[in-house]
């Protein structure tokens, strides 16, 4: 029950009303017609509010009122009189903290509004009351953050520290390591660590398996939009550094936070700012056998997580079924043609493995559909880039993937989604999977129409080029198709080729 609330009155009837009223608004009370017994129980119990009579046998209300407050002075205390002239005097109200006073009536509209307002004030103080003792809860823990220990200890105590603030016993930590001056010329040398407590304190084998589709997208969004998110059973706080870009995010599993999600950014502001002073001061052991091998077991099993996703998406349908690995071979041949390097290649062959992956939230009913699309069942479509760079957003290692993903149904003429890009704002290897992605679309059966014909598939790139497609993209896939043996050969591949 949220709030307790007591009726004391020698009236049974006035007692019965006020309660229909209070039961009737879905608040929880208790009567009590002797006032000497309502007055043992508050002594003896916690209560938030206070419906008090004023004449009462054997004490009046006065009386009830000044043995509370020697024990009690927070208790809400709404006073009652049916005697308007006897009524106490303001002086007596204010030196003894009663909040509110109404005189008794056949109708309860005013005393309903009271305790309305009296909850509101109830429930404000108990915002302050728990910002005030999070706060003191974040001074006393700050220092324990920043000690000079190793990266895992830090994490742990962060951890440690935040689950009274959230009322949990579940959390865990997602941080990028900062990668020291001389990884600085690599791309790919950010890396991944993960630290968890309660139900998440397992191996990362295990770890990646508590990880829904769902939770993957929501810690994605929130790395990329900074911002706290509610999940269904908890909520992602992002981690940021100095210049406000995502270091990591906290998940605590809790589902009553209310307004003390504020007092978790807060907190999560502190615990980003002893991880990066950990880093980059180099006060931990970061680079040591064990925590390497971390970061290689947990970029392992997020792969193999997404790549369980992928192929939970393959396997909804028969006719899309490999259409992700042929679009990886395709925009792989792509980039061999246009001169990209090594790790452009392998971004590419990744990302059309990958680009679909935002289709494993998306209701089968939609991806299965045989008629067209209606306007709001295209726009759930539509939503899969967005969803798929969320998932891979989740940790640093995709993070030159994502926007390869989230662009890869962008158009050059700024007709596409899900951001409307145009021309050169559409990078290059968006573009490629781009042309593979449709070309593989156009030579498959779908559920709506048939595959088109080698010809036709080559003449509709064409007409695209320029307004849907990058025009170099389009001749380098053609000029792939002339003189690449073993992609003919891989053509060969489709049941009707």
């Amino acid at each position: 029950m949220e709030y307790k609330i007591m009726i004391i009155d020698d009236e049974q009837g006035i007692i019965d009303s006020i309660q229909a009223l209070l039961n009737r608004n879905g608040y929880w009370c208790i009567g009590y017609t002797d006032p000497l017994a309502g007055l043992d129980e508050l002594m003896n119990s916690h209560y938030d509010l206070l419906v008090l009579d004023y004449f009462m046998q054997p004490i009046h209300g006065e009386t009830v009122v000044e043995r509370i407050r020697t024990k009690d002075s927070e208790l809400y205390i709404l006073l009652l009189t049916g005697y308007k002239d006897l009524a106490p005097p303001i002086s007596t109200i204010k030196s003894l903290d009663i909040q509110a006073y109404c005189e008794k009536s056949d109708r309860l509209d005013q005393l309903q509004l009271l305790i309305e307002s009296g909850i509101k004030s109830i429930s404000q103080m108990r915002t302050i009351q728990k910002f005030r003792d999070g706060l003191q809860s974040i001074l006393g823990s700050v220092p324990k953050i920043y000690q000079l220990q190793p990266i895992g200890n830090i994490l742990e105590e962060i951890l440690i520290q935040l689950l009274p603030m959230a009322n949990s016993s579940d959390a865990f930590i997602l941080v990028d390591d900062i990668p020291s001056i001389e990884q600085s010329g690599d791309q790919n040398s950010q890396k991944s660590i993960f630290k968890g407590i309660g139900k998440y304190n397992v191996q990362i084998d295990e770890f990646t398996e508590l990880l829904d589709h769902k939770l993957m997208e929501d810690i994605g969004r929130a790395r990329t939009e900074m911002k706290a998110l509610q999940h269904p059973d908890g909520v992602i706080i992002p981690l940021g550094n100095e210049s406000n870009t995502a270091i990591g995010v906290i998940y605590v599993s809790s589902i009553d936070l209310d307004e003390g999600i504020k007092l978790l950014q807060i907190y999560a502001r502190q615990a980003a700012s002893s991880i990066n002073n950990a880093f980059l001061h180099s006060l931990v052991n970061t680079k040591n056998e064990e925590l390497n091998n971390t970061y290689a077991q947990l970029k392992v099993r997020y792969m193999d997580t997404i790549e369980v996703l992928r192929l939970t998406v393959d396997a909804k349908d028969e006719y899309t079924r490999g259409h992700s690995d042929r679009v990886s071979n395709y925009a792989v041949r792509i980039g061999e043609k246009l001169g990209l390097s090594t790790q452009e290649i392998e971004k590419l062959r990744i990302a059309g493995i990958f680009h679909d992956i935002g289709k494993i939230g998306t209701a089968d009913d939609i991806l299965l559909k045989k008629q067209s699309l209606d306007q709001t069942e295209y726009d759930q479509i539509k939503q899969h880039p967005i969803k798929g760079a969320m998932i891979l957003s989740a940790v640093s290692m995709f993070q030159d993937i994502v926007p390869i993903v989230r662009h890869h149904h962008e158009h050059m003429d700024g007709s596409g989604y899900p951001d409307g890009l145009s021309g050169e704002k559409i990078g290059l290897l968006a573009r490629i999977i781009s042309v593979a992605d449709a070309f593989d679309a156009m030579m498959s059966d779908r559920h709506y129409r048939k595959h088109l014909s080698l010809d036709s598939t080559k003449t509709q790139l064409l007409e695209g080029a320029g307004t849907q497609f990058d025009k170099n993209v389009v001749n380098a896939l053609l000029e792939a198709l002339e003189t690449d043996t073993e992609l003919q050969q891989s053509i060969t591949a489709y049941p009707h080729a």
